[in-house]
């Protein structure tokens, strides 16, 4: 048996080291397989239409995989335009050299040439006018990308490259590209968006978040039950929709609890509330990050300094106490105009001290705030 088989491929050593060899190789068998299968003229490209079974058989060294991916390449490089599905799809392939007919020059496979005759005969910078050919919108269509998409994202890919003056190959295939990325990125933030969902009056933290709270940031547990129903209205109010509730609530919580620590008095002992006592400046910041107005804690300024005057007890903070009023008051005001019922024995089903839905003395007797 002869080495030498009576089938040859003759490929240009330039041009393999140019888009390499696996590619040359099957440049060179395709144009074969043009020279021998009926032509047709379509947009001054010479279309070509091989059975798979063509393909292989002048490759058998490569199954449909390899082709694939080598037809695919060559797209990618500009030297070749696909009009058909995948081969692992269909049963041909719809093919043409990516050169005009008209052009008088020298096609790529039957002329061995450099790196640099080969860049001034196909590469060339993008107009103004350019657009996408129809076989390049019937490429982004396979993928089911709406026409209305593609068309959006010409302009962007125009100026970008037309400014660049960066020359290319094929510009059908640049535009593939940079529509299939747009695509990819468009679905994820799809499926994120489908993921979101609006804040509900049975929303309660996880007990991952309230594991961060507790055990790794350290703050008390009653404080955060406190935080959940003035958060829960805000963000049922405000009408958003997030995937990330758990994230949001650790992160107010947080804020609320640095800034509430740095209200309470350095003197730990008990003592009376003073005649001139007034809430700190510290303690309105706290109350803005809870998204309560000024005013409102004011109004109820008066009526805790009395109470606790004419009590005569003693406690370490004030301000703590006072902050502990007016979120609960806060609370009650916000749940009755919006007409939100919360289920209190589920909310605190956990909890021994609380005292939501109690009387006045028996919340400004709640010493919880003031040992934490």
């Amino acid at each position: 048996m002869s080495l030498i088989s009576e089938k040859m491929l003759t490929i240009s050593i330039p041009l393999a080291a140019t888009i390499g060899l696996e590619e040359a190789v099957l440049l060179q068998a395709l144009n074969e397989l043009l020279y021998h299968n009926e032509k047709e003229s379509n947009d001054d490209y010479c279309w070509a239409t091989v059975n798979i079974h063509q393909l292989q058989k002048i490759t058998p060294f490569w199954d449909i995989k390899i082709l694939q991916r080598l037809v695919y390449s060559l797209r990618d490089k500009g030297v070749l335009l696909v009009a058909s599905s995948p081969l692992l799809e269909s049963s041909e392939l719809r093919f043409a050299f990516n050169e005009k007919e008209t052009s008088k020059q020298q096609p790529a496979i039957g002329k061995p040439m450099t790196d640099n005759s080969h860049h001034r005969q196909g590469a060339k910078t993008l107009s103004q006018s350019w657009s996408p050919e129809k076989d390049v919108l019937r490429q982004l269509g396979q993928y089911n990308i709406p026409a209305q998409f593609i068309s959006d994202q010409l302009p962007e890919f125009i100026t970008y490259w037309s400014e660049r003056n960066d020359p290319q190959f094929s510009w059908g295939s640049k535009f593939i590209k940079h529509v299939l990325r747009l695509w990819r990125n468009h679905q994820t933030e799809s499926k994120k968006l489908d993921l979101q969902v609006r804040m509900s009056t049975d929303w309660m933290p996880s007990e991952d978040a309230m594991d961060i709270l507790v055990r790794q940031a350290g703050i008390n547990h009653n404080f955060i039950e406190d935080a959940i129903p003035e958060f829960m209205l805000y963000w049922a109010e405000r009408g958003d929709a997030s995937n990330t509730w758990n994230s949001r609530f650790v992160m107010h919580v947080k804020r609320q609890w640095a800034k509430f620590s740095a209200t309470m008095e350095q003197d730990s002992d008990p003592r009376p509330i003073p005649r001139d006592w007034q809430p700190s400046e510290e303690l309105y910041e706290v109350l803005v990050l809870a998204n309560i107005p000024r005013d409102f804690a004011e109004r109820l300024s008066p009526e805790f300094t009395l109470y606790w005057r004419e009590s005569a007890q003693a406690h370490t903070s004030w301000n703590t106490k006072f902050l502990q009023q007016v979120k609960r008051e806060w609370s009650r005001q916000q749940s009755a105009s919006s007409q939100v019922t919360y289920n209190d024995n589920k909310q605190r089903s956990n909890r021994s001290n609380s005292t939501r839905g109690s009387n006045l003395i028996d919340e400004l007797s709640d010493r919880s705030w003031a040992s934490s």
